[in-house]
């Protein structure tokens, strides 16, 4: 629910993050909504040609204002949104997460087209409704404003600490009213289950610019468009998108090791201590997206950031961002008996591929969690196949097999909502199951139809949303076969 702040406490936050007011800023968030070129630089050159397409698609305008105690963050978000449905739209909803991660997130100031609306909310406040006055028709876009307020909890206890502000380190994810997906269903708002992933997004544009203290080193998705001090504090732009999503860390404690792999900018942040950790998350992610460009697409963007943070989980996935577990970035000590280092490879790998298979080919994380977790897995296996080759893969292919066993080999259906898995189901077999179905359907198509296979499926379905039955017709139009009978083995319930 959310959490009321006190009087005092409001003050000393305004005062410590007063709103920016140079006129460079000022014109930064007043971008034409139709003005794309300011992403341009941040899109590989493959990619830039989606500029002049994606017709519709939602452009956020916001700005963070960060306290000094880096856990109070207020600002607010402009929102260009286009009904690209073929019925008309009577409100529009917005996914408010921090409310149910542990911390608080509280809407003022909302206008709809510049005329106040009194939202509603559901869904222990993480759903906003937001009315029009008038019926949004197919094709017509309206502006919606709103001030917000953020605190972030001080712990990473929900949902793997994705939001949170500790050990001197702020991870700022899904900290802004998102949007949420509307398709045949209508507008998809559920409460996410705590053991998947939240977002799921239609791909958009993003303009952040972005006020903290001026010692706190920021490593946020997109490209940096602007950095300039004012006084004790700092202001940062970042110009991000296609995307579905952005997230920021930091940390006055971080330090920056820099590639470029193939015209792709690699950051790797970490604190002093942990720079032997941060060097194998640098050599990881290059390896990583050379392969994954080969086998798949190039990488969309110019800059990959991989970032330490204390979640709970081994890694996390933003576009153009991966969020790596601090705790396995001393590479001489172990978890549970493997090495760190062991867990830095597999980690990064995974979450590299996730770049594209989550964000460059979006998929419904909640309702179909295996198209993007069971390829990112799957990928993983070719990296470890390209780079090592095919005793390294069977290694790992065996840890999959050892995931699985974890359900005694259940033949459980992998076309399930996150929510629909009890127990140690859904890594089991979303993560173990999910990947050794694509290396036994690699095997029954063939190598070469199956390399096809997915170069295709990415192509056609790039900042698009994929489905089960997108992904299974696309393999058969590569193998001209029918592959309903291992699908129905494999993938779709009985």
């Amino acid at each position: 629910m959310k959490k009321l702040f006190l009087l005092i406490l409001l003050i000393a936050v305004a005062c410590q993050t007063a709103p920016l007011t140079s006129a460079t800023n000022r014109d930064l968030l007043q971008t034409s909504w139709d003005d794309r070129s300011v992403f341009r630089d941040g899109l590989s050159a493959s990619y830039q040609s989606i500029l002049d397409q994606l017709p519709g698609a939602s452009v956020y305008h916001i700005e963070y204002r960060i306290a000094d105690d880096l856990y109070h963050v207020n600002g607010f978000e402009e929102v260009h949104y286009t009904n690209r449905e073929i019925l008309p739209l009577n409100e529009v909803q917005f996914h408010l997460f921090p409310n149910i991660l542990g911390g608080a997130i509280t809407v003022s100031n909302l206008l709809v087209n510049g005329k106040p609306a009194t939202p509603k909310y559901e869904l222990l406040d993480s759903l906003m409704r937001v009315p029009l006055s008038l019926p949004l028709e197919p094709d017509q876009s309206i502006v919606i404003h709103m001030d917000f307020e953020v605190t972030v909890p001080r712990t990473v206890e929900n949902n793997y600490g994705v939001l949170a502000f500790t050990d001197g380190v702020l991870a700022l994810a899904h900290a802004y009213p998102l949007i949420a997906v509307y398709d045949t269903k209508g507008w998809e708002a559920e409460i996410p289950s705590p053991q998947g992933d939240l977002v799921y997004s239609d791909a958009s544009f993003y303009i952040v610019r972005i006020a903290a203290p001026k010692n706190l080193v920021i490593a946020a998705t997109g490209r940096k468009i602007q950095q300039e001090t004012m006084g004790h504090e700092q202001i940062a732009a970042f110009a991000l998108g296609p995307a579905r999503d952005f997230y920021l860390a930091a940390s006055p404690d971080y330090r920056i090791k820099t590639r470029t792999v193939g015209g792709v900018t690699i950051n790797s942040f970490a604190p002093a201590p942990d720079q032997d950790g941060a060097q194998i998350a640098l050599d990881v992610a290059s390896r990583s997206i050379s392969d994954y460009g080969q086998l798949y697409a190039p990488y969309p963007y110019t800059q990959l950031n991989i970032v330490s943070t204390p979640t709970l989980a081994l890694g996390i996935e933003y576009p153009g961002q991966i969020a790596v577990a601090e705790r396995i970035y001393a590479p001489n000590s172990s978890q549970q008996g493997t090495p760190n280092s062991v867990y830095m490879e597999s980690t990064v790998a995974h979450e590299a591929a996730h770049q594209w298979f989550y964000n460059l080919v979006g998929n419904d994380q909640l309702d179909e969690p295996w198209l993007d977790e069971a390829l990112a897995q799957f990928a993983t296996l070719e990296y470890y196949t390209t780079e090592y080759g095919i005793q390294a893969a069977d290694g790992f292919r065996q840890s999959l097999e050892a995931r699985w066993s974890r359900v005694n080999d259940a033949r459980i259906a992998l076309d399930q909502p996150v929510a629909a898995f009890r127990g140690q189901e859904y890594g089991a077999i979303v993560y173990g199951r999910g990947p050794l179905f694509f290396d036994t359907l690699q095997h029954q198509m063939g190598q070469q139809a199956f390399n096809r296979f997915l170069k295709d499926y990415v192509a056609s379905n790039a900042w698009k949303i994929a489905t089960t039955d997108g992904l299974k017709a696309a393999a058969e139009k590569d193998c001209s076969c029918d592959l309903t009978p291992i699908f129905n083995e494999w993938v779709y319930p009985n």
